[in-house]
């Protein structure tokens, strides 16, 4: 309280006595026995309606225990089943859970984990994938602040995703893993990877390569290494372990025969005393196809955005770029199914000429060093107003857009792009992929746009930088792949010539049995609109078993999207029909078996225990785990804090005083009256 409010008060006490004395004792002309009770209770009620007039206010200091947060993370993936510790596991957690110590001194918090982490609410044991660098990735960002011990409940082994000992050199808090698997070495050889691509040209001969290890007691070892497919033995080898080369790499170079998909099984002969023989096996597929999109960049400039289209595009094995200047591409064009001119002028004339002529496809980039005058004239399509002025621009997602699948991938949120400024006015058909937002303000202004006529297809991008949003891509997923996915489907929009049509289906000739197996499609009406009202129905068979399996399509912004991830290894055939509209769709996929969670025979104690080290905490193994219960409860580091809550309250907000007013003001009025005076 100030020196002015109390001064206030001390006004608002004298103001108070002086109006009691004036009215009972100055101005009363007849005073009674009860005078003075009478200037008591005015005094009373003047001063507290002068009290809330002033208002004090005064700080109110209250205080309270918090307690540690603790989470306990569980493994709930295939090889703790696998390991036979899933009951045991079980058993740990309830036991956490129900401990009266842990609840005493910490706010606990239960998860679990396989491809990602989420609350647990029950354990399977089914996930077909460990990724431990996305677990302590969402820990990380939960509980930024305070100290809050990480109890992982896990064998270590991961089966896909970064190492989870770099991410967590970048976790703030203690470690404590419950290692959850054998610990002693058992003798195991094992084929760990292979490396092969996705596609292969017919004809022609592709690489497989192959890592195999060999662990335990029995160092010097020989085993035959084969490569078949079905009946068929293309490849055969004998390959020999010792003390000084446990592990060994072998590249093999096999034939492409056929066109279509081809099944492989790469086998390590086992040992009879090897208790784990599903790790001596990996399959895999390759599709062979006849031909290749070859992609023509032109640009007669140095820049980032040239770099990253090429490196973009060619992650794709079926794309491959040449980079020209347009002196060297003039009358080149024919050779390659797609064109992208990266931000034409005056020097492009005869380009667009020979593409005029050829009635090419192609992609076209505009950006500060673009000219907008000669690219107006050049093309039949778009006509930008010129102003000479340039500013930065974001990409809003149009959910409406038809041409082909925009999963949306953070384009809001990518770094702005520096485009020209002025209005674009299109004359042939065309389809907004992004509108351009300029500071917080969207607007109706295209930033990509895919347009159609004659049979041939443009696709317009208004702004240069779009190597920014490659890595900001990076940064936000840790992987290039949905980045690279977008600038996929925008070249093979671009290079094909297949018709619109009001339903489309997007899906692998393939998938492997530990990855995720979507497919998704995209519903017009009869104008190619999208329409996010239809029903869409997915009916897939098994080839072999007949057993047929129904679900329906869910939206997900401006597609379709179904998760078929449940599905066992085999060939499948499927239709996709839109309810009540008569319109089907069917194609065929084959699951490539492959239990990436069955290939581990022990728990990686080595590397969870440099996990314990690194972050001080402390390892236990799972028949010690009442043993953690003690040392959480015991460390120092760990206690409950006191937190004082400072609070401003002013008098005004106390309605008990008004009360007291009303009351003192009634009792003074009643007692008048009933002494009969007035």
């Amino acid at each position: 309280m100030g020196t002015t409010t109390f001064l206030w008060i001390m006004a608002a006490v004298v103001i108070a006595l002086a109006f009691a004395v004036f009215q009972y004792r100055i101005g009363s002309k007849s005073r009674t026995k009860n005078s003075l009770l009478y200037g008591i209770l005015r005094f009373l009620s003047v001063f507290g309606l002068l009290l809330l007039l002033v208002n004090p206010k005064w700080t109110q200091v209250s205080y309270s225990e918090e307690k540690p947060s603790l989470a306990i993370a569980v493994d709930n993936s295939k090889s703790v089943a696998h390991l036979g510790y899933d009951s045991l596991v079980e058993g740990v957690v309830e036991r956490f859970r129900e401990s009266e110590l842990l609840n005493n001194n910490f706010e606990i918090q239960v998860f679990k984990f396989g491809d990602q982490l989420s609350l647990l609410d029950s354990l399977s044991f089914t996930d077909k994938q460990t990724n431990l660098a996305s677990a302590f990735n969402s820990l990380g960002s939960l509980y930024k602040k305070g100290i809050a011990p990480i109890v992982m409940i896990t064998d270590g082994n991961q089966t896909f995703g970064r190492d989870y000992q770099y991410e967590a050199k970048e976790f703030e808090q203690a470690i404590y893993p419950v290692v959850v698997g054998d610990t002693v070495q058992y003798a195991d050889s094992r084929v760990e990877r292979v490396n092969v691509n996705r596609y292969a040209y017919v004809d022609n001969k592709f690489p497989v390569e192959i890592f195999m290890k060999n662990t335990g007691e029995r160092a010097n070892k020989t085993a035959t290494l084969r490569i078949k497919t079905g009946n068929r033995t293309v490849h055969s080898e004998t390959v020999r372990f010792s003390t000084e080369n446990n592990a060994i790499i072998r590249s093999v170079l096999l034939p492409a025969d056929r066109v279509g998909l081809s099944r492989y099984t790469v086998s390590l002969s086992p040992d009879a005393a090897e208790k784990n023989k599903e790790n001596n096996y990996r399959n895999f597929a390759i599709e062979v196809i006849d031909q290749k999109t070859n992609v023509l960049l032109i640009s007669n400039s140095v820049h980032p955005d040239v770099g990253m289209f090429k490196k973009s595009i060619e992650t794709n094995n079926l794309r491959s770029v040449t980079i020209l200047n347009t002196t060297e591409s003039v009358g080149k064009l024919n050779d390659y199914q797609l064109i992208l001119l990266y931000q034409p002028n005056e020097q492009f004339a005869q380009v667009f000429e020979e593409l005029k002529n050829l009635n090419k496809n192609n992609i076209v980039v505009g950006g500060t060093q673009t000219n907008w005058s000669f690219l107006n004239s050049a093309q039949p399509y778009a006509k930008r107003e010129i102003t000479g002025q340039t500013e930065d621009v974001q990409g809003i997602l149009n959910s409406n857009f038809s041409s082909f699948t925009i999963p949306d991938i953070g384009f809001s949120d990518f770094p702005p792009l520096v485009g020209a400024f002025g209005e674009v006015n299109f004359i042939a058909e065309s389809d907004i992929a992004l509108f351009q937002r300029i500071g917080n303000f969207s607007t109706e202004e295209p930033l990509l746009v895919a347009s159609e006529s004659n049979g041939q297809r443009v696709v317009y991008l208004f702004g240069e930088g779009i190597w920014k949003w490659r890595a900001q891509s990076f940064r936000d997923r840790r992987n290039f792949q949905d980045f690279d996915n977008f600038i996929d489907k925008l070249v093979q929009y671009t290079a094909s010539n297949k018709r619109k049509s009001r339903l489309d289906i997007s899906y692998d000739s393939f998938y492997y049995g530990n990855s995720a197996i979507k497919i998704s499609a995209q519903y017009f009406d009869k104008n190619y609109v999208f329409d996010g009202r239809a029903s869409l129905q997915l009916t897939v068979v098994n080839k072999e078993t007949k057993e047929s399996y129904n679900a329906p399509f869910f939206l997900k912004g401006n597609y379709y999207e179904l998760d078929l991830s449940n599905l066992d290894a085999g060939e499948y055939s499927f239709e996709v029909n839109v309810t009540e509209q008569g319109l089907t769709r069917s194609g065929g996929f084959t699951i490539i078996p492959f239990e990436a969670e069955l290939q581990f025979l022990n728990a990686d104690i080595e590397a969870l225990g440099q996990l314990a080290n690194e972050s001080e905490g402390e390892l236990f193994t799972i028949d010690k785990a009442a043993n953690l219960i003690n040392s959480l409860v015991e460390d120092d580091r760990y206690r409950p804090v006191q937190k004082s809550n400072e609070k401003i309250v002013p008098l005004i907000d106390r309605k008990w005083l008004l009360g007291l007013v009303i009351l003192f003001l009634a009792i003074e009025w009643f007692m008048r009256k009933y002494h009969g005076l007035t």
